[in-house]
């Protein structure tokens, strides 16, 4: 009894200390080729409009994925239908080839910062699609993304 008192107040000490997610979803990759058709759809559901959050984009990819970057293709629909898109480049690599992110002899999983301090000026579903805008198609290597928002403990005045 006095083994699992001890297991559950670690268990609670190490989830507090982790990030705060507001939301967080992820999509394995088929086959570990991305096919430029299908597109990554994150419906984030905003409540508050003075939270400031941070924006996360998490790519796990091969260590055999044939280049330095990843063109990618960001599309923001708010509550309104008002529409926004942006291409991202996304380092992978440095000049001389070796990977970002965190790695093992087989794969690596980076974490791409998107925006800091970020905040949404109305309520309701906010859909953020990412595709990859490679010439490539399908693109191989790439095995699982992720987009990820965390609350941090500023808001908006």
């Amino acid at each position: 009894m006095r083994l699992l008192f001890i297991l559950f107040v670690l268990s609670i000490g190490f989830s507090a200390c982790g990030p705060n997610y507001h939301f967080e979803q992820a999509y394995p990759i088929q086959d570990n080729s991305w096919q430029q058709a299908d597109t990554l759809d994150f419906v984030v559901e905003i409540e508050d409009t003075l939270q400031i959050y941070n924006l996360y984009l998490d790519v796990e990819h091969q260590t055999d994925y044939p280049f330095q970057n990843i063109y990618l293709m960001i599309h923001t629909e708010f509550p309104s239908g008002q529409r926004i898109h942006e291409r991202v480049s996304v380092d992978m690599a440095d000049k001389a080839g070796r990977w970002y992110g965190d790695c093992n002899s087989e794969s690596c999983q980076l974490r791409v910062n998107i925006q800091q301090g970020a905040f949404f000026n109305a309520q309701g579903p906010h859909k953020i699609t990412v595709e990859q805008y490679m010439r490539l198609d399908p693109l191989p290597g790439i095995r699982n993304v992720a987009f990820r928002v965390e609350k941090t403990k500023n808001r908006r005045s």
